[in-house]
């Protein structure tokens, strides 16, 4: 096997370019969508409630569930749904996608953006318990890579404020923390979950409110197709006169497509079976890359369970090339590698929000944006692929 060497020869083993995450969807896929196309209606309907259903079965305990057409669409009806307005704030991880802040500014509140912590990359939650306010209205932390969050110390070191923890469980799924399975919502107000192409599941678009919040999840109903009191497929396809609707607020285009909720449908089928090799992939990593100057992921406690939506590793100080040299390198030996993420305070809007580092620093955040790399984990990589990925970080560190 020949790779990109320290001088910086560019040779892909076997001519094949490993991507740094493709979608793990087969034949079952395509006929659930093929079944969607010929039954005449594609847009949210019978399948999409089927999933809604099949969701709320798979997290248990009762738990009210509401299909959307992206984990942003979710974390925005959770927030307008528990009353985030103008003159709220809501605390949120700097280290994370901007979606997670920006659905704050979607309803004119105002991010209140933290660390995180050295070891998970999880936000840091001593920080959460300064930066509360009478003005907080809310929390979202965030799942970083699938590890997760340890919500019920969070939800005690908010100290009895009236605040809402909505969970950004983006990567999340099936992840087990402190507080059970993300997504039963046992200490929180919601979770919400992403199907985007590259998550543990996917829907090619597509994203989950959990909750046991009914009011919440109404809300989320109504708010997700324009703010209509009755869904199209109920409309459309009544035997009795049904064409009366009653707009009740002006809400938003966020429904799920039946031909996406058949896809998320066979996925969720196989999210076990797809979870389990992501973790074979992790321990593999694991324990190949161990002799290599990098910090890798912090393993989940006893009892945890980590989706590994990500493989995150940070280089040491002795490592004898820098985090681009070595994505670079990467690259060059084909191997597809991404960097999640750059904090937010980093980026021009949201300095706005980021106050001077005296006052709130991020410390945690502005080394990891130097030093951390994501590697390919999905669950359709062979195994010959792994290794591959393992040898080459060697090559280029060695």
């Amino acid at each position: 096997m020949k790779v990109s060497t320290r001088d910086g020869g560019d040779v892909f083993a076997d001519g094949e370019f490993i991507p740094f995450a493709l979608p793990d969807l087969g034949e079952e896929e395509a006929a659930a969508v093929s079944r969607v196309i010929g039954s005449g209606w594609i847009t949210s309907g019978r399948e999409m409630k089927a999933f809604e259903e099949e969701f709320s079965s798979f997290i248990g305990g009762g738990v009210s569930t509401v299909a959307v057409n992206s984990a942003t669409a979710g974390l925005h009806l959770a927030l307008e749904a528990i009353g985030v307005g103008p003159g709220d704030e809501v605390i949120v991880p700097t280290w994370t996608f901007t979606a997670t802040a920006e659905v704050v500014r979607y309803l004119g509140a105002t991010p209140v953006l933290v660390d995180v912590d050295d070891d998970s990359l999880n936000m840091s939650i001593e920080f959460v318990s300064r930066c509360v306010t009478d003005r907080t209205k809310a929390v979202i932390p965030v799942h970083f890579a699938g590890l997760a969050v340890d919500i019920p110390s969070l939800r005690e070191a908010l100290g009895g404020a009236d605040v809402r923890i909505i969970e950004d469980a983006a990567h999340a799924l099936p992840s087990i923390g402190s507080d059970g399975l993300v997504g039963a919502c046992n200490t929180s107000d919601a979770a919400v979950f992403s199907f985007y192409a590259t998550k543990t599941m996917t829907t090619g678009e597509g994203g989950m409110i959990a909750t046991r919040d009914v009011d919440l999840a109404e809300r989320a109903r109504v708010m997700r197709l324009h703010g209509i009191d009755r869904p199209a497929f109920d409309r459309y396809t009544s035997t009795a006169p049904a064409w009366r609707y009653d707009v009740v607020a002006p809400g938003f285009k966020y429904n799920m497509t039946d031909a996406a909720a058949a896809m998320g449908r066979v996925q969720l089928g196989r999210l076990q079976e797809m979870a389990d090799r992501r973790s074979a992939i992790a321990d593999y990593y694991t324990e190949h890359l161990r002799d290599l100057p990098l910090v890798l992921p912090l393993e989940p406690g006893d009892g945890n369970v980590h989706a590994w939506h990500l493989y995150v590793v940070r280089r040491r100080p002795e490592c004898p090339r820098s985090r681009d040299e070595i994505v670079d390198a990467l690259a060059r030996a084909g191997v597809g590698a991404s960097v999640h993420y750059i904090p937010l305070h980093q980026h021009s809007y949201w300095q706005t929000f980021a106050p001077s580092a005296s006052s709130r620093p991020f410390p945690v955040a502005e080394s990891a944006s130097h030093e951390a790399f994501s590697i390919p984990i999905y669950s359709a990589m062979s195994d010959a692929q792994v290794t591959r990925v393992a040898e080459s970080l060697h090559q280029v560190l060695m």
